[in-house]
């Protein structure tokens, strides 16, 4: 049974953790703002979206969004810019609301039908030296039950997200250690 990988690139392989990409991939999933945080628009957008009701300040406050409320007002009605270091705390603030309110949605249609069929492409060894590398082909799993995968991404927690995706890889048997990095995982809800 393998191991998990400790130095991988060591040989030149390329690829990325496998729950990185999944966390990129429910991201995607779960949409949002398009227009960066940099510009008026979505800026205006993110702090609409944080400020509309009292549930959502409570919720951007436990973010991380801790201004006051004459900052807020302030930066609403375009009278002040956030400095870049508050620009950051707003799209991170945005982010973890954004992952909060849209879990429970993604957590039924992941789960409907038995369950979401995951496409993994195997890692990229073009730099690697011919005897070293090993045939690493393209696989799919079907993965019936996403909620600690969804619950650990929408807290934010990439350790727990990485424990959780390899145990869904372990069912693809013996060799599941060479899809713990890979260059795209693919699904869609």
């Amino acid at each position: 049974m393998p191991e998990r990988t400790h130095e991988f690139g060591l040989y030149g392989a390329r690829g990325y953790k496998g729950s990185e990409l999944v966390f990129r991939v429910l991201d995607d999933l779960a949409g949002g703002i398009a227009t960066p945080v940099t510009a008026r628009r979505g800026l205006l957008a993110r702090l609409h979206y944080l400020t509309r009701t009292p549930h959502a300040r409570q919720a951007a406050r436990e973010a991380g969004l801790t201004v006051t409320e004459r900052t807020l007002k302030a930066w609403l009605d375009e009278k002040r810019r956030p400095t870049p270091a508050n620009l950051d705390r707003v799209e991170a603030a945005y982010w973890t609301v954004r992952r909060q309110n849209v879990a429970r949605h993604l957590l039924k249609r992941l789960n409907s039908r038995g369950g979401t069929r995951v496409e993994l492409h195997p890692l990229n060894q073009s730099q690697v030296d011919r005897p070293r590398q090993r045939i690493v082909e393209y696989r799919t799993i079907n993965v019936r039950r996403w909620d600690r995968i969804v619950q650990c991404w929408s807290t934010g927690d990439t350790q727990g997200l990485d424990d959780e995706w390899t145990t869904v890889i372990e069912d693809l048997g013996s060799n599941w250690g060479q899809y713990e990095y890979v260059t795209n995982v693919g699904f869609a809800a």
